[in-house]
């Protein structure tokens, strides 16, 4: 399974509760743009409108820009490819207090573009450090340094 991007930051601040495969509406040249790692979803976020998904605030680069149509928006919110059930249990999620819905990452999976979103809960400072902390000592181990 090719990953094309990820989002870092979203196991830095974010903890992770539960994950959701999604479909995502995209343009052709949009396809071929994020195959070719152009495209960021670091920022972005899943947010409910009219009772379906969206992404919002994924950055998906021009494939070829002296091609692309005038009225191309690299920002712009896409619609999110979801079963019935799963929209309800996102809009259930989505209103409960300190949820939030997160992109983790595009992949391929059987040809098709996917979107992993995670059901987040937001960290606190001291959960930071502590993720912090934990990965240093794991980078020590790894080198053969011990603490």
């Amino acid at each position: 399974m090719p990953e094309y991007a990820d989002n870092p930051k979203a196991h830095f601040d974010y903890e992770i509760l539960e994950t959701i495969e999604a479909g995502i509406v995209l343009k052709g040249y949009e396809v071929k743009s994020i195959k070719t790692g152009r495209a960021s979803i670091k920022g972005a976020y899943v947010r409910m409108l009219n009772g379906e998904p969206y992404l919002v605030g994924a950055n998906i680069a021009a494939y070829q820009p002296a091609n692309m149509p005038g009225d191309y928006d690299p920002p712009a919110s896409r619609k999110l490819l979801l079963s019935k059930k799963q929209i309800s249990n996102l809009i259930g999620f989505s209103q409960s207090q300190g949820l939030t819905l997160v992109p983790l990452k595009f992949y391929d999976k059987k040809g098709r573009i996917k979107l992993l979103i995670g059901i987040a809960k937001g960290k606190k400072k001291y959960d930071k450090r502590e993720t912090i902390k934990k990965r240093d000592i794991a980078r020590s181990q790894q080198r053969g340094i011990d603490e």
